[in-house]
């Protein structure tokens, strides 16, 4: 991997550095949000982290300036920020995951090579599987069973369902889930899909978090 590193702090950076380059991967790294987007503009980088609290500015700007730029690399926010209202706006404006320091080294890696096998769409089969009792999402072949069965879903439905299977765990936002799923808005209100969709599927499969969004809870694999 080619990443583009945004963070401040020497100790943090020189050890992600040295963990990176172990791992054969190629870093930029650079400790200022200033210009930052014009450099990530300039190469081709599979894969952005960025820290919030930089010296010169926040790292929500720099995100918000290159979704704003049309760059659709994943990115991921590493940050001391820890609020749920914090999470909320990274994901809204544009993160694809979002991790908390101080964090184990391992968990950054396994969920940097994630977001970026997402974007690529290059999986491994395995992982295009999601399964949650015995409901079943096949990614490859776009097909949604229930004990077995084929459930018939629309292509909104089907997309939404996938983009909660993939976040099992995260609550997703009304914002972000209308952002990934319905940025046409099909003349249909997110509610109206979740109702379609649990009908078809079942309750228990999706969460509703009052005030906030929808989840599928982490069971789901």
């Amino acid at each position: 991997m080619k990443i583009f590193m945004i963070e401040d702090d020497l100790s943090i950076g020189r050890a992600l550095l040295s963990v990176f380059q172990d791992e054969g991967h190629t870093v930029v790294w650079c400790r200022l949000a200033e210009n930052a987007v014009e450099r990530i503009k300039a190469e081709q980088f599979d894969a952005v982290l960025l820290d919030l609290g930089l010296p010169d500015g926040d790292g929500t700007v720099v995100l918000r300036d290159l979704r704003a730029q049309g760059l659709t690399l994943p990115v991921l926010i590493i940050t001391a920020r820890d609020s749920l209202q914090d999470r909320l706006n990274g994901f809204n404006i544009g993160a694809d995951d979002y991790l908390i320091k101080p964090f184990e080294i391992p968990e950054l890696l396994v969920r940097l090579k994630a977001i970026v096998r997402r974007a690529s769409g290059t999986t491994d089969k395995r992982d295009q599987l999601w399964t949650f009792g015995d409901l079943v999402l096949d990614e490859g072949s776009m097909q949604v069973t229930r004990g077995g069965a084929e459930v018939s879903l629309s292509r909104t439905e089907y997309a939404l369902l996938l983009t909660l299977m993939k976040q099992s765990g995260r609550v997703l936002t009304r914002a972000e889930l209308e952002r990934r799923v319905l940025p046409h808005s099909e003349g249909q209100t997110l509610d109206v899909h979740i109702y379609n969709l649990r009908r078809k599927i079942g309750e228990r499969f999706i969460r509703t978090v009052r005030g906030v969004g929808y989840m599928v809870p982490r069971d789901a694999a």
